[in-house]
């Protein structure tokens, strides 16, 4: 089965609120519901979005190495000149070059005065960086994909957080309403007690063990409450909002894979944590090229115009003007070993970025191991705690039958009733660990993503801010000739392509690592 065709199926369960799978109220709050409403306003989340949009900024940034700068440069000027000797002309240089260019004529009193100011134009174009530029470029790419991971990471684990807050809630939902009947019952049980004393069939220990359950009871219904009050605190924090009546949740079978072994392998591929750190290594094996480039000759390009003169009194024919063209080589000769000890620097920290890779691989192997085999034992788990409520509840009947007929004790009863609300509260925790395993499970395999939960809300696209600034203001058509001459002798482009089926394309050099194969159905 496809990833598209589970993601449909899927989110019909969802989007339909299991209807007909669950009889769940039509007007309850879906867990759908709650997973797209902290898709659009969780405050981690859109923090981690401004950040990738931060971020997209330094491919912008480096890719500035190829385009033109251009600056204007004006200064005004106050020249005063006092001559004891007879006042003669003057030829003062205005323009900062060293050379006389402009005649102060001569006053009566031996003071001459100028006001001069200039203009310069400078046009500075990079013909080629010796690679740097797109070293630079390629380290800002692989920053800009681990990134988008780190995204994904903060999605899944505010999605994870949304899961459990729900099932969290409707986990002590069920138990405020099972201690609830516990307290009904046990009531309901003192007041028979009692009338039974009155008649003398049983004696005041009876009645003695009837109160001590029913004050134990109340007791645990008011902490049971304060839990819930808790769990609807934390939903509040992570949805948005109060939590109302909540439907039942849906299955997450269509995501899961069939065995461990396809989830260390879909984890190898998806996983944003692993991901991200094969991105971060790509980055920093471009900043060692950047390095190795500060050894490389640069040339450009560089333009002048210039224009100076008086300002008061002004005259169009005083000024004068100076264009100049010039063609700069650059050849770096002897830096005292910074650009040596630069190289080693960046290599070492681009060996740990890749003895990291599989640090991390341990770390996301390790985590799929261990809910892997909690969503085992969950699963066991509701098996034995079903089969122990069904026990249960045939035998506080029986002990109930069997008390009228004078067989079992007062105290046998309440035994009975205990052992079933214990029975009950812990095959509600059962279900609840299950589904929390199975949502943890896809989150460490990165598979916990609200394009496959929720793909009918419109989804957040990290790639839509980088395309609409790689085009933006300051882009200029020549960059890419020069681009295609600063490539041929920097660190070769990181080999990437599109990450998931389906997506739409990424722009040239900046595409995920190679897609995986779908996850096997269960």
């Amino acid at each position: 089965m496809s990833k598209s065709l589970r993601g449909r199926l899927l989110a019909a369960i969802f989007s339909a609120g299991v209807a007909g799978a669950f009889a769940a109220p039509a007007c309850a709050e879906t867990l759908a519901d709650a997973i797209a409403l902290a898709y659009e306003t969780n405050p981690t989340l859109q923090a981690q979005r401004a950040t990738q949009r931060a971020l997209d900024e330094n491919y912008v940034q480096a890719r500035s190495g190829w385009r033109p700068q251009l600056s204007l440069q004006g200064s005004a000027a106050f020249t005063e000149f006092r001559s004891p000797r007879a006042a003669r002309n003057t030829l003062i240089d205005t323009n900062g070059d060293g050379v006389p260019d402009t005649l102060i004529p001569a006053s009566g009193n031996g003071i001459n005065t100028v006001n001069s100011g200039s203009t310069v134009l400078n046009l500075t174009q990079p013909i080629w960086t010796g690679g740097r530029t797109a070293a630079a470029v390629s380290a800002a790419e692989g920053d800009i994909l681990s990134g988008r991971e780190t995204l994904r990471r903060v999605e899944a684990q505010v999605l994870l957080t949304v899961v459990q807050a729900y099932v969290d809630v409707r986990r002590d939902q069920e138990g405020v309403r099972i201690r609830q009947e516990n307290v009904a019952v046990l009531q309901k049980q003192l007041e028979e007690s009692k009338a039974r004393f009155d008649v003398g069939e049983i004696t005041r220990t009876d009645v003695a063990q009837s109160e001590s359950r029913l004050a134990a009871a109340q007791a645990l219904l008011q902490s049971a409450i304060a839990q819930l009050a808790v769990s609807r605190a934390n939903y509040a924090a992570s949805v948005g909002q109060n939590p109302g009546e909540l439907a039942p949740v849906p299955s997450l079978a269509f995501l899961l894979p069939g065995n461990a072994d396809d989830a260390f392998g879909i984890a190898e591929r998806f996983s944003p944590v692993l991901r991200a750190q094969q991105f971060a290594e790509q980055a920093s094996r471009a900043r060692v090229a950047a390095s190795r480039a500060e050894r490389m000759p640069s040339l450009s390009l560089r333009g002048t115009l210039g224009f100076s003169g008086p300002v008061e009194p002004f005259d169009s024919g005083l000024y004068s003007r100076e264009a100049q063209a010039v063609a700069v080589v650059t050849v770096p000769l002897f830096t005292g070993g910074l650009t040596t000890s630069r190289i080693r620097q960046s290599i070492e920290r681009n060996n740990t970025d890749r003895i990291n890779i599989e640090t991390q691989r341990r770390a996301v192997l390790q985590t799929i191991s261990q809910v892997w085999n909690q969503l085992v034992a969950a699963r066991a788990s509701i098996d034995s705690t079903a089969e122990a409520v069904r026990a249960a509840k045939i035998a506080r009947e029986g002990t109930i039958e069997e008390q009228k007929v004078g067989l079992r004790t007062t105290l046998d009863v309440l035994n009975a009733e205990q052992e079933l609300r214990n029975d009950e509260l812990t095959a509600a925790a059962a279900e609840h660990d299950e589904y929390l395993a199975a949502a943890s499970l896809l989150s460490a395999m990165g598979r916990l993503e609200a394009k496959d939960l929720i793909p009918s809300i419109t989804q957040y696209d990290p790639k839509r801010n980088l395309r609409k600034l790689r085009f933006a203001l300051g882009y200029v058509p020549w960059e890419e000739p020069i681009a295609l001459v600063d490539r041929a002798v920097a660190v070769p482009p990181i080999p990437m392509s599109t990450g998931r089926p389906g997506e739409p394309p990424i722009p040239p050099g900046l595409q995920p690592p190679p897609a995986a194969a779908s996850a096997p159905k269960k």
